[in-house]
Parts: C-alpha cells; structure tokens; sequence
C-alpha cells in the first residue's frame, strides 16, 4: 500500500471513528483490501456510510456530512465523482485508492438509491478520463 493509500484510508477512518454508531471502516475484515470491493453497495457499505450513514441521510456532529438522500447535486454523475476522486472540505480523497470502477459503480449506486432515480450510468472510462494526478500529501 503506498503511502497515498494509507494516508487516506486514516483520514477516512478518523472520521469514520469521529461519528460513532457505525462499524468502522478500518475494522472491517473484508474491506481491508479495497480491491476486493466489487459493486458499488460494497463500497458504500464499507467505505461511504460510516460517514453518509446506511440511509444515505448524512450527519452532524463535529461537522456536517452531506446527505446523498434525495440530494440535487447528483444529478450530473460528474460531480459526485469528482468529489470521490479528490475529496471535499473533509471528505478524503479516493482517487488512487478506489479503481475507476468502483468510483463509477459507488457514483451509479448513490444516484440511484436513497430516493435519488438518476438513470444515466457512469462508466470507468468516463472516471478514468476525469482522473487526474493523484493528490500528494505536501509533508
């Protein structure tokens, strides 16, 4: 695992830890590998909701977590995959972590769950043509 991946599976796991009540990322057996995440529920499931919660309905408490319920802002699938891709405020970033697919499929699964009915899919190319260098943590 590069140094990258490890920085933002701990930053996500910080969080993660910061809200309570959700199993942790980071102690979840079989979302310890990434790769092994092969649809967008399992990504969701052991990455995204221990922030965004299992209903999608966001959170607060140190800090607000966006809601992906109901949310007008997935309405273009480039904008929740750019958010995945390179982090927001303080989401981290997942570019280099997730493969182009598993952002496609996480992005399709958001948007169409929760009470969102976006049917125009993602593809990975389409994720793969977006991505850009991976972020470098400046320290």
């Amino acid at each position: 695992m590069g140094m990258h991946t490890i920085k933002a599976w701990a930053v996500a796991a910080s969080v993660a830890l910061s809200v309570g009540g959700v199993p942790s990322l980071c102690l979840a057996a079989d979302a310890a590998d990434p790769a092994q995440l092969t649809t967008g529920q399992q990504v969701y499931a052991h990455i995204c909701q221990a922030c965004h919660m299992a209903d999608g309905r966001g959170g607060v408490g140190a800090g607000t977590i966006p809601a992906l319920a109901s949310n007008p802002h997935l309405a273009v699938a480039a904008y929740p995959a750019t958010v995945v891709m390179n982090g927001k405020g303080a989401m981290p970033w997942f570019n280099g972590v997730l493969s182009p697919a598993q952002i496609a499929d996480v992005v399709n699964y958001v948007r169409a769950h929760f009470g969102n009915h976006y049917t125009d899919a993602l593809t990975p190319q389409t994720v793969g043509s977006m991505a850009g260098p991976l972020k470098v943590d400046d320290h």
